[in-house]
């Protein structure tokens, strides 16, 4: 009944209701359920650490889903919008926030119009996985610092816009040059919304981590203890 009763083309955030070929929305889906499968075992041991885990795991989905909400308009079959997959990537590691991320690109589906539940696994795939594994490398890589976490979340939320691209352009190559001529096409409509975006999605994240450091010690404590955040 949802499936019926969900619209074919939203033309809203994320790849839209109905605009990916079925066998592109299976590939994506089967693609995706092996991270969020690995992030669903890391979610149960990570919530039963100690302090106030679990409220501080639905801190970092609130975020993201607020942020993820905001939308700016794009041109074709997508919107340009914050990911907020950065800031729970470095904290918990990138396959938590794929769990994190299907439930809540499920609940924009279903109450915002935002995607859509036949793209759901390309979504998450985009949103979820890469962007917060993209978020996480940078960070470990960059020294965990201040820089570090405005280099990951602001790097994470470009990846999930040029993973958006591609997945766009290997369901709609161009009759002229193909996947390469329709890559450049995509990348190029949204990186001149996203990369403000990104930037503003980095300083974001640095201003909540420094929250969370100060008000949320023991969970963070926590964290280190269970193989996730390091400071």
């Amino acid at each position: 009944m949802v499936l019926v009763m969900a619209p074919r083309f939203s033309y809203a955030m994320h790849i839209a209701e109905g605009f990916l070929p079925p066998v592109w929305c299976a590939f994506y889906l089967l693609l995706s359920l092996p991270f969020v499968m690995i992030g669903l075992r890391q979610l149960k041991a990570k919530s039963r650490l100690g302090g106030d885990m679990k409220l501080f795991i639905a801190v970092a989905a609130a975020y993201c889903f607020m942020l993820s909400a905001l939308k700016l308009p794009s041109v074709t079959g997508s919107c340009s919008h914050p990911t907020g997959t950065g800031f729970g990537a470095v904290i918990f590691g990138p396959f938590v926030m794929s769990v994190i991320s299907v439930v809540v690109l499920l609940f924009q589906a279903l109450f915002l119009a935002h995607g859509g539940l036949t793209t759901l696994g390309a979504n998450t795939f985009s949103m979820g996985i890469v962007g917060p594994l993209v978020a996480y490398g940078i960070y470990r890589l960059a020294g965990k610092s201040k820089i570090g976490i405005f280099l990951a979340s602001s790097l994470g939320n470009l990846a999930t816009y040029c993973v958006t691209a591609l997945q766009l352009a290997f369901a709609f190559p161009s009759p002229a040059g193909g996947i390469a001529a329709a890559a450049v096409k995509f990348l190029s409509i949204f990186a001149l919304t996203q990369v403000p975006l990104a930037i503003v999605e980095g300083i974001l994240t640095v201003i909540m981590m420094g929250i969370v450091e100060k008000y949320s010690v023991s969970e963070l404590e926590a964290l280190k203890g269970g193989n996730a955040y390091e400071a």
